[in-house]
């Protein structure tokens, strides 16, 4: 439930209210070089204070708890904790009663019987993705040379991102985003034919992200407007070096060692300034809401290096099954 990987093997805890949120890595071969250092950048990206982002300020100051000695990796399960300092769960009180529209209350509260954790959402939180940031530092070391890029295309709909937050800003209201990603220096071979194919693990890591809503490889959906003698990558060289990447990278499930490219959609933040209406749980009637609490006015805004650790940590479990990964010292 909690878990994702074969060789590498994550699993993600805490509550966004609750002491913490942190994530072990099970499977990092000994010897990796990891100083505090290394998340600075990273982390800091992840973190709110930009315009369009919630004001709740975390310090995210990695803890190493285990895994970790004399700056190395030791091959034991490595768990990374970090602590909630800045909640304030008074403004989520009345949510027991009174679900926000498009969020998780609802069906949280059904399926655990009213014992979750419902303040700041909880184990649903977006939060926790500030341990798949830090499990991200050290899978983009496992998979190295090979570089992740991921960036905001547009928001709102629209290309000009400052523009977009701008305009929700004004209107209270929140907008989704395009995030495209791209990881170059990847070797062919990656990934398996049918299920455990390279679009398969990726969308289901992918999609563990809150509010993604989509996932597209390549031309993606054009593809589906397009001629076979369109679409089709022209083979150039032996390394599998294409004259277009229609494909994103992946024929078969296979990396086919050419960038990966794909694109995700990200839904507009549940949680808005302005009056809604749900159902009231405790006298079955619909009724006014007005949201309460510290919220991001476009979550995509911060979603970007997320993405790009989600994609490390799959490409380095794809690295390590296939004996891609080297023992490193950067």
């Amino acid at each position: 439930m909690n878990s994702f990987g074969r060789l590498l093997r994550i699993g993600i805890f805490g509550e966004s209210h609750g002491n913490g949120v942190g994530i072990t890595l099970d499977g990092v071969p000994a010897g990796i070089s990891l100083k505090f250092a290394d998340f600075k950048d990273d982390l800091g990206r992840r973190r709110a204070g930009a315009k369009g982002t919630t004001p709740r300020k975390e310090a995210d100051l990695p803890k190493l708890l285990t895994g970790i000695f004399n700056d190395r990796t030791t091959g034991a399960p490595l768990t990374i904790l970090f602590e909630n300092k800045n909640v304030r769960s008074k403004d989520y009180e009345k949510l027991r009663e009174m679900p926000r529209p498009g969020h998780a209350d609802f069906v949280a509260s059904k399926k655990f019987g009213g014992f979750e954790d419902y303040r700041g959402g909880g184990h649903f939180s977006a939060r926790l993705t500030t341990g798949i940031v830090a499990a991200g530092v050290v899978a983009k070391k496992l998979i190295h040379p090979v570089i992740i890029e991921a960036k905001l295309i547009e928001a709102g709909g629209n290309p000009d991102i400052d523009a977009a937050i701008d305009k929700a800003m004004e209107e209270q209201d929140s907008i989704g985003g395009i995030i495209e990603c791209r990881a170059t220096g990847l070797p062919v071979g990656l990934g398996e034919p049918f299920f455990d194919s390279m679009e398969s693990t990726l969308a289901h890591m992918i999609f563990s992200i809150p509010a993604v809503k989509g996932i597209e490889f390549g031309s993606g959906f054009k593809a589906a407007r397009m001629k076979g003698s369109e679409h089709n990558d022209n083979i150039l060289s032996m390394d599998g070096k294409t004259e277009t990447n229609h494909a994103g990278g992946i024929n078969g499930g296979i990396s086919n060692g050419n960038p990966l490219v794909f694109r995700i959609a990200i839904k507009p933040t549940s949680s808005i300034s302005l009056e809604q209406e749900t159902l009231n749980i405790r006298t079955g009637k619909v009724e006014k809401l007005k949201v309460e609490g510290r919220h991001d006015l476009c979550v995509a805004l911060r979603a970007p290096v997320i993405v790009e650790a989600a994609t490390a940590l799959v490409l380095a479990d794809l690295m390590l099954l296939e004996q891609q990964v080297e023992r490193i010292n950067v």
